[in-house]
């Protein structure tokens, strides 16, 4: 009996050791893990748009000449600030300052002619009436009676007649002025002239109708900017024109601009991906815009639909599926289920489950991040 009695302190000494070696020199190293500790800011909830969107402009003139002609003179460069009415290019307006010279000298003749026509009608007008009363006294017959009232029908129809030749020559003038401005080609509005595609000394043809020619002169106002992003069709039913946007790019970094959603196209859009799409634009609220934010540019649009200031928060990818966190306490993890409410891609709030302060995890790339695990704070993320 006490050998037996021997033999189970023995295996209970050994069990002891084995633990007491597994507890301290055989014991796992702590996991290395990055918290956020808890605290309380600004959650929005927003939406954002699936693809890239561009930065335009609402103000832009790819123009070129009304017609054909030699290009005489281009007084402005790429890049140069324009005012409305400044002259962009000028083409050789010889031919059209003769025609209209010609126009002109065909009128003063029509004036002239239509002077002559309707002295002539007045003085036949004199004619028929001394003719009717010189009738009432039988003094003149009838055929001399009729011969001046035909003669009066006949000069006030010539006098009608030049002048609506009068009325043509006029009008050709007119033409020939509208033909030779269309020599000069001024900027439609304040701006900045983007491109040339000529020089002095090129004949330059219009478009004819039905082709595409390259415009000679691209005018940009770059203040009358807006972007234009695609939206998910999921998120249709969840944005109206009015709701406050922020517009990020690549080439500003670190400067989120405040804009409004300012349209909302009616349809969705079936792209070749099968991805359906609404089209919306937002323009910017704040007048202060970087010189070199330029149309072209890449942008993305977070329409932002609802914002709670002062909510305890957590980092959006801090959440594990089934509405839980891991939250350090001591060296240990473990997991809490938590109640939550807005949520974008970068916080969502906390309605409960944790308190200000607490450390979450947000390293959970590993395995050995879980609920249980001991663990030290390598890093902390800023709140």
């Amino acid at each position: 009996m006490r050998r037996w009695l021997r033999r189970i302190l023995v295996l209970v000494a050994l069990i002891a050791v084995i633990v007491a070696l597994r507890l301290t020199l055989f014991r796992p190293e702590p996991v290395p893990v990055t918290v956020h500790e808890v605290a309380r800011g600004r959650v929005e909830d927003t939406v954002v748009n699936s693809k890239a969107g561009t930065v335009k402009s609402r103000h832009r003139a790819e123009m070129s000449p009304g017609l054909s002609g030699l290009v005489a003179a281009i007084p402005v460069r790429k890049g140069q600030s324009v005012r409305k009415g400044d002259v962009l290019l000028r083409l050789d307006d010889a031919e059209h300052r003769a025609n209209l010279l010609l126009a002109e000298r065909a009128l003063d003749a029509a004036r002239a002619a239509t002077e002559e026509a309707c002295l002539a009608a007045d003085q036949a007008g004199r004619d028929r009436r001394r003719a009717e009363d010189l009738y009432g006294r039988d003094l003149v017959s009838d055929h001399e009676l009729e011969t001046a009232r035909t003669n009066d029908d006949i000069a006030r129809a010539a006098c009608r007649a030049a002048r609506q030749r009068e009325k043509q020559a006029d009008a050709a003038v007119a033409v020939a002025r509208a033909t030779l401005s269309k020599t000069v080609m001024t900027a439609p509005f304040d701006g900045v002239v983007l491109d040339i595609e000529a020089e002095v000394g090129e004949w330059i043809s219009p478009s004819p109708p039905g082709v595409f020619i390259p415009p000679v002169i691209d005018v940009i106002d770059p203040r009358a900017l807006y972007v234009e992003a695609p939206l998910d069709e999921a998120d249709v039913g969840r944005v109206v024109v009015g709701l406050p946007v922020r517009v990020t790019m690549d080439a500003f970094r670190d400067r989120p601009f405040a804009g409004t959603l300012t349209y909302t196209s009616s349809f969705v859009e079936t792209t070749k991906e099968q991805n359906r799409i609404q089209t919306v634009e937002a323009e910017f609220t704040g007048g202060d815009l970087p010189a070199n934010l330029l149309p072209g540019l890449s942008a993305d649009v977070e329409v932002i639909l609802d914002a709670r200031d002062d909510v305890v928060r957590v980092p959006s990818y801090a959440l594990l599926e089934g509405g839980r966190v891991l939250v350090v306490v001591g060296d240990e993890l473990v997991s809490v289920d938590v109640e939550t409410g807005l949520r974008n891609w970068e916080f969502t709030e906390i309605i409960a489950g944790l308190e200000p302060g607490d450390r979450v995890v947000v390293s959970l790339d590993r395995m050995e991040v879980r609920a249980g695990a001991r663990v030290r704070v390598a890093d902390e993320v800023a709140r």
